[in-house]
């Protein structure tokens, strides 16, 4: 489809989606984006804060990404010459009230808690992780995993024991996807293990390495929006979208102008609310993928971190007083994920406002991130279905996948080929086709948060 002619496509959204699907599609078509907020980037949220006379760029929603499974978004950075550094990605349970902690990154940390040297109950528990990576493995490679079954079926009818789940394995998964406890419990089975396996999780010596982006994760934002910066919309959200065999009509409140195509690189819920004809298949798949918002506050008080300073940690897991269905409390101290230089310990928490210093916060954001469950799982496999250049729709996110930044970039490819442009706009080393979900992506806040 290389050959195709030049269009005028409205790309509604600014997140890692649209801004790929922009840089993709701009090689022949006439790209405008139309933006909601006040800035570009979505969840590549940087914020500047001035601390003692010093400027820090701190990341608050993406963060990491890896070279095992962000194979697209890599070759974006170095098409568009963004330089990273490599990063530490460890992980930290706590729970105060009984005086618990560890940090997995390495032996010492491992026992940060030295009374857990002669504790048979950590051993258990160290046990129980050794043996889900083994048995997860297995069970996945030999295809025995069921696609009906959910997570938390799978830990019960194995026998994994309440810490293995509730002090390692649950709490990560919810710390990977900005989801509670009983969320990840509900999480289809195969999409989690897959997921584990593909980021080195189920290893304990043979993981990816992690990256960050020097000076934060908003430098790729010029380079990546530069072929249609002219025609980029801030502050104007579409309220309706009118679909016909002629033409698309993007309505704001500026007016109404008439497109080619539309690209709807928003949250699934947003797009269906722009819709002004959904189709039966639009409302099904669309609905089948729900959102939920996490409170994330960037600040100073270290009392969210572990008590031990040994076992800090990139990201660290609070338990204290959670219920199953309350969201994660994980804190990310961006001192040791974007290598910051500073006296200050800059910490960006999700969903613990009420534990934080009110005098240490330096800013308070919402994101919205979606959920995973089996009944998503079928509706990503529908996406043909409401997705095409015939109906001049099409619909790309990081919920057509596994909700990170790579996942965004690969939707925006995959539009992006529906409308001729893989080879033009896609740097030489691009596969001309898509691989299928054999190469996931990794988490930022999600992704860290990515």
């Amino acid at each position: 489809m290389s050959g195709m002619a030049s269009q005028r496509i409205a790309i509604i959204g600014s997140g890692i989606s649209g801004m790929a699907a922009g840089w993709y599609l701009s090689s022949q078509h006439e790209v405008t984006l139309f933006e909601a907020d006040e800035r570009l980037g979505g969840h590549t949220a940087t914020m500047d804060v001035e601390v003692g006379g010093n400027t820090y760029a701190i990341d608050t929603g993406f963060i990491v990404f890896n070279d095992w499974t962000y194979p697209h978004f890599q070759r974006l950075l170095e098409t568009l010459g963004v330089p990273s550094q490599a990063t530490e990605m460890s992980f930290s349970v706590h729970e105060t009230d009984v005086d618990f902690e560890y940090n997995g990154h390495t032996l010492g940390s491992l026992f940060a808690q030295r009374r857990n040297l002669l504790s048979p109950a950590f051993y258990r528990l160290l046990r129980d992780i050794l043996r889900f990576n083994k048995q997860a493995t297995a069970d996945l490679e030999s295809q025995r995993l069921a696609n009906d079954m959910t997570l938390g079926e799978y830990l019960d009818q194995n026998g994994y024991g309440d810490a293995f789940q509730r002090r390692y394995l649950l709490p990560m998964g919810a710390a990977i996807w900005s989801a509670s406890i009983g969320d990840l419990r509900a999480f289809p089975l195969t999409f989690f293990v897959r997921f584990f396996r593909n980021h080195g999780l189920l290893s304990v010596n043979h993981r990816p390495q992690w990256y960050t982006l020097i000076g934060g994760s908003k430098r790729y934002i010029p380079s990546m929006t530069a072929p249609y910066a002219a025609r980029i919309h801030l502050n104007t959200p579409v309220t309706q979208i009118t679909r016909s065999d002629t033409g698309v009509m993007i309505t704001t409140a500026q007016g109404t102008q008439h497109f080619d195509q539309v690209v709807l690189a928003c949250h699934a819920d947003q797009a269906l609310a722009m819709l002004g004809d959904p189709t039966p298949a639009e409302q099904d798949i669309l609905a089948a993928m729900p959102y939920q918002d996490n409170e994330v506050v960037l600040h100073t008080d270290t009392t969210l971190l572990p008590r031990r300073k040994r076992a800090w940690a990139s990201w660290n897991y609070r338990l204290d007083g959670r219920g199953s269905e309350e969201r994660v409390s994980v804190t990310y101290d961006m001192n040791i994920l974007q290598r910051l230089t500073s006296d200050t310990t800059f910490c960006v928490t999700l969903n613990d406002s009420d534990s934080i210093d009110p005098a240490k916060v330096l800013g308070r954001y919402t994101y919205a991130h979606p959920q995973f469950t089996l009944a998503g799982q079928v509706a990503q496999a529908r996406h043909s279905e409401i997705s095409s250049a015939a109906r001049r729709t099409h619909f790309c996110g990081a919920y057509w996948r596994n909700g990170f930044h790579e996942d965004g970039v690969w939707s925006a490819l995959r539009v992006a080929q529906a409308l001729g442009c893989d080879e033009a706009a896609a740097p030489p080393s691009t596969p001309t086709s898509l691989p299928a979900h054999d190469l996931m992506p990794a988490n930022g806040v999600g992704e860290g948060l990515g």
